[in-house]
């Protein structure tokens, strides 16, 4: 289901061993699901998947894991994704589940990112919302902002999501995922804007030596 992870392990010939989470992104065919994976400078792990891996090596995989921060198709209510950099992965599984499935269930995704450059899924999320009404996408951005982009950058505020997020009386299911102090703030902003807390799912992250 999207929302899900998995827990990757590699091990070294020398025997050491290291394992990290990463959300699935996608998971469209039997047996097989998409993983993104965002390349730390410093990483102990993603330079290793974005640089090095090759088809046929072998990786130890655990899971889908997690059930709580899943979406399902059935489920009637409207959603708002809110994701802050690498946390909207879990949400762009989310979107291209619906999508997939054919689901009408209207989705607003508010994605914040440094910057464009810094973004994920930017031409995809251009794309499906362009050929989907029920599908809108904002953007924030925290430390540069394209020329002509109208606000200004800095962190997600609470005039942002009253302005850019569905209203709290058509009783959305709010999915939050990213590092830990943009969940812990997002979710605090939703509540005081009115989101009844139990239709609020928080998925977060926090430092990993990656």
């Amino acid at each position: 289901m999207s929302g899900q992870h998995v827990d990757v392990r590699l091990t070294a010939e020398c025997g050491y061993s290291t394992e990290r989470s990463y959300s699935i992104a996608a998971a469209d065919r039997p047996r097989c699901f998409e993983l993104t994976v965002q390349r730390l400078p410093d990483g102990e792990v993603s330079p290793y998947f974005v640089d090095e891996m090759a088809i046929g090596d072998e990786i130890e995989v655990r899971g889908p894991i997690g059930g709580w921060f899943a979406w399902r198709p059935e489920t009637p209510d409207p959603v708002l994704l809110v994701g802050g950099g690498s946390g909207v992965v879990p949400l762009m599984a989310m979107i291209r589940e619906r999508d997939l499935a054919g689901s009408r269930v209207p989705f607003r995704l508010v994605y914040s990112a440094r910057s464009v450059e810094e973004g994920l899924y930017g031409a995809e999320l251009t794309h499906r919302s362009s050929i989907n009404d029920r599908l809108i996408v904002d953007q924030i951005y925290t430390r540069s902002a394209p020329a002509g982009y109208g606000r200004p950058p800095s962190r997600i505020g609470q005039m942002d999501l009253a302005d850019l997020s569905w209203a709290a009386g058509s009783a959305p299911r709010c999915y939050v995922c990213g590092p830990n102090g943009f969940v812990e703030s997002v979710s605090q902003l939703l509540v005081a804007l009115g989101h009844a807390p139990a239709m609020i799912r928080t998925e977060r992250f926090g430092p990993t030596g990656e």
